[in-house]
């Protein structure tokens, strides 16, 4: 398993904003810059993270990028779900009825999947932005 690109960008953006004075708006461009990310790969993730409520955006002259709630209330969790989506690490841990065997409530693969990926959530919402903002 492996995350992917946007998700990396997602995760230094997010920590870029959760350095700024509450409510200070941040052009993309200068996140682009001062964080390496290419500006339109930037736009695309910001609207995710936008549709996820974890930053909002404003238009206009004087409009950019902000966190939408405190630092504190967002997880990485938070970010990996709103970029890739629910951590999933087997069809059928989505879909029992995707097990070619029919039996997942039997499968000791089924079952330690489903812990590790229970334990993944687990330590991905241990981290919050403003704890890594402390490091």
């Amino acid at each position: 398993m492996k995350l992917n690109q946007a998700t990396d960008y997602a995760f230094r953006a997010v920590y870029y904003l959760s350095g700024l004075p509450k409510g200070q708006l941040v052009e993309a461009k200068l996140i682009a810059e001062t964080e390496k990310i290419p500006l339109r790969f930037l736009l695309k993730i910001l609207r995710s993270l936008a549709a996820a409520g974890i930053v909002e955006s404003y238009r206009g002259v004087s409009g950019g990028y902000t966190l939408a709630k405190e630092p504190r209330e967002i997880t990485m969790k938070d970010v990996v779900e709103a970029v890739e989506g629910p951590i999933e690490l087997n069809r059928c841990l989505v879909d029992p009825g995707e097990c070619n065997k029919n039996h997942t409530a039997h499968c000791p693969l089924h079952q330690a999947l489903f812990s590790i990926r229970q334990t993944l959530n687990k330590e991905l919402a241990s981290y919050n932005f403003a704890d890594l903002g402390k490091n």
